[in-house]
């Protein structure tokens, strides 16, 4: 039998306990033998859980313990889970993690120090939770010569966004209604703002090229000057809008970002709605495959570090290879893209930006009006509308 450890007993980490309690014969199967929670380490307390007696203070004891082979680090942050990761795996301890902040800031030394020490370091559960992204990179796409990969990586602001262009409400308003369903958190900033995308995104650029995005280095933009008229000139132009990570893998390098999209109602991203997640991956010889579920949540992100344990069982003795390296990846200046975009401003000074966009589509819909450009430059456009300022506000166009 296998005997596990869990760090944080959040929601995460109670999943993890719920998933290999209910689910013992289908983890059994996978794993090759019977797998259980020894310990769990967190602050609290927690009388009346089923696991109440497994809950320790003291993380040493599960570092120090011999018989634990496996940790689950459901912490989130990088603080103080990085030093447990990374003592665990010199310990000769196998992890694997939900964690995406820890992994985008530190994955290829912690996966780096676990083949050092012939143990595994995986982290499935980190980007589009029950979705089984990395491991079908890693495994099912590993022949294709993977070029671009766009995804709907939060489902916050999905929900935000599917609810303004439904109902036609504010952003403020839609924002409070969704931290009163528990979709948005007190502090949303990480999800509004693009942080948590701009996160999952470098995981996977690091991934499908084998070296490292620093997410930091990643130009990230958030939903939060979005308004009910830019969903419905969308609307009128066939797009919807989407925040979307995206990364373009070419033989100068990466071009990712995070930002909102106008999205083609023919591109496979355009119907995903409410806060489901979903990642179009393009191959050179496979095209382009879509992968979509709950891309959060209690049980969806637990069965995802759950099926890593069973990875990690099944190859015990041996690490199993994920592709993350230290070195860094060359990024592409967005300036140089070439594309569409979408520019709104207030009516009051329409004629003097659609003057700018003589080519272009134009669509109005209450106080606003909007253009869709001929593609061009992203510095180009950036120097056209320079004089604006805050009156205007623009977006990227992705190809259907």
């Amino acid at each position: 039998m296998a005997k596990i450890a869990i760090l944080g007993y959040g929601t995460v980490g109670s999943g993890v306990a719920h998933v290999l309690d209910e689910n013992v014969p289908e983890v059994t199967g996978s794993a090759g033998e019977a797998v259980s929670v020894k310990s769990i380490l967190d602050l609290r307390e927690f009388p009346g859980d089923p696991h109440e007696a497994q809950v320790t203070h003291e993380f040493r004891e599960i570092l120090e313990d011999p018989e634990i082979t496996v940790v689950c680090e459901t912490m989130g942050g990088v603080k103080p889970a990085y030093d447990f990761t990374k003592q665990l795996l010199e310990a000769g301890k196998s992890v694997c993690t939900s964690n995406k902040e820890l992994v985008a800031k530190h994955g290829p030394e912690l996966a780096q120090i676990a083949r050092d020490h012939r143990v595994s370091y995986l982290f499935e559960a980190s980007v589009g939770g029950g979705i089984p992204i990395l491991r079908t990179l890693a495994g099912a796409l590993a022949s294709e010569r993977i070029d671009l990969i766009e995804g709907i990586l939060n489902g916050t602001t999905n929900y935000i966004l599917t609810k303004m262009e439904e109902d036609g409400s504010s952003f403020d308003a839609v924002l409070k209604q969704a931290q009163e369903l528990g979709y948005a958190e007190r502090d949303p900033a990480a999800d509004i703002e693009g942080h948590d995308a701009c996160r999952k995104i470098a995981i996977l650029g690091s991934l499908a090229t084998g070296a490292h995005v620093n997410a930091e280095a990643v130009p990230t933009e958030g939903i939060t000057k979005i308004t009910a008229d830019d969903l419905k000139m969308a609307g009128q132009l066939g797009m919807t809008v989407k925040l979307l990570g995206s990364v373009k893998i070419g033989a100068e390098g990466l071009e990712i970002l995070v930002a909102p999209f106008l999205v083609p109602l023919s591109h496979p991203l355009a119907s995903v709605r409410g806060v489901f997640n979903a990642i179009a991956v393009h191959g050179n010889m496979l095209g382009t495959s879509m992968y979509y579920g709950q891309g959060a949540g209690k049980d969806a992100t637990a069965s995802a570090v759950v099926a890593d344990v069973c990875e990690i069982v099944r190859n015990a003795g041996r690490t199993v290879p994920v592709s993350l390296q230290e070195r860094e990846v060359k990024l592409i200046p967005t300036g140089e893209a070439v594309r569409r975009f979408f520019v709104s401003m207030d009516h009051a000074g329409e004629a003097g930006f659609q003057g700018l966009f003589q080519d272009g589509q134009a669509v109005s819909s209450g106080d606003a009006a909007g253009i869709l450009t001929a593609p061009m430059k992203e510095s180009t456009l950036v120097d056209k509308v320079a004089g604006f300022g805050d009156r205007i506000h623009w977006m990227r166009v992705a190809e259907a």
